[in-house]
């Protein structure tokens, strides 16, 4: 049985400074200071966990640890509360990532969904724990807005990945 998201076109290897590029442009959009948007998603989580399902081997959990603590250090909050959110997102996502490549964009986005929601749940338990208040509920549309990104998202990081389609008269295929 073949995956129902495959094309015609076939992706070349990622790259790793591509990879790397990509994970600091979100850490980069995580760390500006845009307010209290309520709506505004972890951009770190999301891009890691695009990682995490298209390339476990080489994006896990040590990427996520060290994520984690640079967003911690970068916005100031409890420290290892993101690292250990990140490293959680991060296996879960590597653990499941043969079963949600099997999906269409929009599909995976449901499979990836109550990944996120998860993470900020996490996060949002260690600081409850530390004696930190409750944002509202609100607060839990970051993981709505991640969702409904990661289509466009998926189509973004993967769009250097894809050969250009050569026509060869002399081979069919």
């Amino acid at each position: 049985m073949q995956p129902t998201n495959t094309s015609n076109r076939i992706l070349k290897p990622a790259r790793p400074w591509f990879i790397m590029l990509s994970l600091a442009a979100a850490l980069t959009l995580n760390l500006m200071p845009l307010g209290r948007l309520p709506a505004m998603p972890d951009w770190v989580a999301l891009v890691l966990a695009f990682w995490c399902v298209r390339e476990p081997v080489r994006v896990g959990m040590a990427s996520g640890f060290a994520l984690g603590l640079l967003t911690d250090v970068g916005i100031g909050s409890l420290f290892g509360q993101h690292a250990l959110a990140y490293v959680l997102l991060a296996y879960f996502a590597a653990s499941l990532s043969r079963r949600i490549l099997w999906f269409p964009f929009l599909q995976q986005a449901l499979h990836v969904f109550p990944l996120l929601l998860g993470t900020q749940t996490i996060m949002l338990a260690v600081r409850l724990v530390a004696g930190g208040e409750f944002p509202g509920w609100a607060w839990f549309l970051e993981s709505v807005t991640a969702a409904l990104l990661w289509f466009p998202l998926s189509l973004m990081l993967l769009l250097p990945q894809f050969k250009p389609v050569e026509k060869d008269e002399n081979r069919p295929i």
